[in-house]
């Protein structure tokens, strides 16, 4: 049996050789935006990387050497470390409590204003307001901070709380946890809403109690957005940098990467470990961002 071709016309291929050119013509924008913006830098970025402090001697892999060998660029890591598991266990954890305790109560949007109200300010202004919170003063003068005011006014002597190396970590912790919290529980109360009320009637008419309800029930079946809001609050921790530069500029053993990767570029003009720092950062991020998307488009396969 004879095939038949196919032929277009002249006009076919010049209709579609127009529509072809205006594509490029509208993405144009948003293709020089990310070659410039972002690109560029990235490459540049990791070029440099391999340079020494005034990127004009190759060094190799030195850069990344010191980093994971210099005792205090470990102390570095080892408090970003911190910040991922303490910051994200309580900002999560409190968030997922919160929303539960207070889902369908009469109270329900006063508690989440109030919880959500941190996220209207920036970093730098929660820094500024919890530094006045942790101020010192010598024991024999008013306590102008408010946490010393309070341990004063109950016979406890005033503590310097960002000074003391054993506490500062855990105290700028708090600030991020008081400002994140709040978003945490508003995405996690959105999702505990869409659960039907009729899943939640059997599993208590099967005999559930609330422990089995929320762990066996409510968690599974808003896995999808808890992970959203880790992955969020993970790759938030993990470029933690205002906080810390407001509150103690990264002394006192409160540095972290973002804040080493700003001393070493702007402080120390060392190109080469900056950049080391920075593309360091990236490389931990992007897992993060694989496993995401991995899973949205996991779950609109499934829809």
């Amino acid at each position: 049996m004879a095939t038949q071709q196919v032929t277009t016309s002249p006009r076919t291929r010049r209709t579609r050789s127009s529509n072809y050119w205006w594509a490029l013509v509208w993405i144009a924008p948003a293709l020089i935006l990310e070659i410039t913006f972002f690109l560029y830098p990235l490459f540049n970025t990791v070029i440099l990387s391999f340079y020494n402090s005034t990127s004009t001697t190759f060094v190799g892999l030195r850069n990344y050497q010191q980093v994971f060998t210099n005792p205090a660029f470990l102390e570095v890591i080892k408090n970003n470390l911190l910040w991922l598991v303490l910051a994200t266990i309580l900002t999560v954890g409190l968030g997922l409590l919160i929303a539960v305790l207070v889902d369908r109560v009469k109270i329900e949007s006063i508690v989440k204003s109030a919880l959500f109200l941190p996220m209207a300010i920036s970093f730098v202004a929660a820094g500024v307001i919890w530094r006045f919170v942790y101020k010192f003063d010598p024991a024999d003068q008013p306590q102008t901070g408010l946490l010393n005011a309070v341990v004063t006014f109950f016979g406890g002597q005033p503590h310097a709380w960002l000074q003391d190396s054993t506490l500062s970590n855990f105290m700028l912790i708090l600030v991020y946890t008081w400002m994140w919290t709040g978003f945490c529980m508003v995405i996690i109360s959105a999702a505990l809403k869409g659960i039907p009320d009729e899943i939640l009637e059997a599993a208590k008419i099967d005999g559930a109690n609330r422990f089995t309800l929320f762990w066996r029930v409510m968690v599974p079946m808003i896995q999808s957005t808890l992970v959203v809001v880790l992955t969020t609050m993970i790759i938030s921790i993990l470029k933690i940098f205002d906080v810390v530069y407001i509150m103690t500029g990264g002394n006192f053993h409160t540095d972290v990467v973002a804040m080493e990767f700003y001393n070493q570029l702007f402080q120390f003009n060392n190109y080469g470990l900056a950049s080391a720092l920075a593309v360091l950062l990236l490389i931990t991020v992007i897992p993060v961002m694989y496993i995401n998307v991995r899973r949205i488009r996991e779950e609109e396969a499934l829809r």
